[in-house]
């Protein structure tokens, strides 16, 4: 009798993002120091370069890879940057952004009280991924958090402006 498979494996949820980086097994020592990953399955093609891997943070899983450039699977660093952010909700945002900084992480925006009610600050990875990491503090009215985008706004605006 053949076993039932799940559409959707054990563990993983309906999106699950998949990196790629450039040493991969030195990029999965890296997650596991900075954000507690825990390695679960790893498979390496005869090189030794990693076709896939399997981890996961907290409660989420992740996929990785090293660079393939034969079939486009490049990582940031080799595609000069990256627009995705993966973000994590912790329940100490500033320990897991110190963890995170500790291990090798590039601050890009400080932790601090975002008005939208988190404790949040972002970092990069050495590998060009770049990674948000929040506490939910407060959950402010919605009036508040437009004034508070304004101010912002205004705020970004004059930086920019030089004054």
């Amino acid at each position: 009798m053949s076993e039932t498979v799940k559409p959707i494996p054990e563990g993983f949820h309906t999106v699950t993002p998949q990196l790629v980086c450039g040493n991969a097994l030195q990029a999965l020592e890296f997650y596991k120091n900075a954000l507690g990953a825990e390695i679960l399955h790893v498979a390496k093609d005869d090189s030794g370069k990693v076709m896939h891997a399997d981890f996961k943070v907290g409660d989420s899983m992740v996929m990785l890879s090293d660079e393939f450039p034969d079939y486009h699977c490049l990582s940031p660093r080799s595609l000069g940057g990256t627009g995705v952010t993966l973000h994590i909700y912790t329940p100490d945002a500033d320990a897991a952004f110190a963890k995170a900084v500790n291990a090798g992480a590039k601050v890009t925006m400080p932790i601090m009280d975002a008005f939208w009610g988190d404790r949040y600050g972002q970092v990069e990875d050495p590998y060009g991924h770049r990674w948000s990491i929040a506490t939910r503090k407060r959950i402010p009215a919605e009036e508040e958090i437009r004034s508070a985008m304004k101010a912002f706004a205004a705020k970004s605006k004059e930086k920019s402006a030089g004054g």
